[in-house]
C-alpha cells in the first residue's frame, strides 16, 4: 500500500482517544499496520529520521503503533499497548513528532517502562523497554491517549525549531 498521508499539528483527531482493536487478525487491522510500516518507511526515506508511529497519526482511531528502532533491531506493530510499570528514574531530552517534524520540544520520560501489547497474531507479549525505546513507546502510546510532546513540555520555553536545535548542536 502507498504511504498514507500524516496528520498535522491542528487536526482535532490528534487529540481523540484511541479505541481498543477487538480482532487482531481481522483484514482491516492487517491493512492498517501494512500502511503504518509504509508510512513509517516513507517518512524515513524523505527526512532521514523516524522510529515510530501511532494509527491516529493515519487518522485511524485504533489503538495500534507500529516500532522501527535501530540498531536495536526492534521491528513490530503493538496493539492496545499499555504501560504496566514506570520507573521513578525520569530523564529529559528533546522529542520530535511526525506530527510536527519542524519543531523541538524538551520533555520527561521515564527512563525505564514495561508495556504489555498484543503482537500482529493477536499473542499477548511483553517488552521492558530503557532508554530510547522507553522514551519512543512513551511517546506513541500518548498519541493513542490523544496526548501530544508539546503537552508534555517541561517549561514554556522549551521549544525549538529544527533548524534552530540542529544550529545549536542538538542540545
Amino acid at each position: 500500500m502507498p504511504a498514507r498521508e500524516i496528520l498535522q499539528l491542528g487536526n482535532p483527531l490528534l487529540l481523540e482517544k484511541s479505541e481498543r482493536i477487538e480482532d487482531c487478525s481481522s483484514p482491516e487491522v492487517r491493512s492498517l499496520v501494512k500502511d503504518l510500516d509504509d508510512t513509517l518507511t516513507a517518512f524515513r526515506e524523505a527526512h532521514g529520521y523516524g522510529r515510530g508511529i501511532a494509527a491516529v497519526q493515519i487518522g485511524v482511531l485504533k489503538r495500534v503503533i507500529f516500532i522501527r528502532m535501530q540498531p536495536a533491531g526492534f521491528c513490530s506493530a503493538l496493539i492496545n499497548p499499555e504501560i504496566i510499570r514506570v520507573s521513578q528514574d525520569k530523564m529529559e531530552l528533546w522529542d520530535d513528532c511526525f506530527s510536527f517534524p519542524d519543531l523541538m520540544v524538551k520533555v520527561e520520560r521515564a527512563t525505564q517502562i514495561t508495556v504489555s501489547y498484543l503482537d500482529a497474531d493477536g499473542k499477548q507479549q511483553m517488552i521492558e523497554a530503557e532508554g530510547d525505546l522507553s522514551e519512543l513507546l512513551q511517546h506513541e502510546i500518548d498519541h493513542l491517549d490523544g496526548i501530544l510532546a508539546i503537552q508534555r513540555v517541561v517549561s514554556p520555553t522549551a521549544f525549538a525549531t529544527r533548524a534552530e536545535w540542529e544550529r545549536r548542536g542538538r542540545r
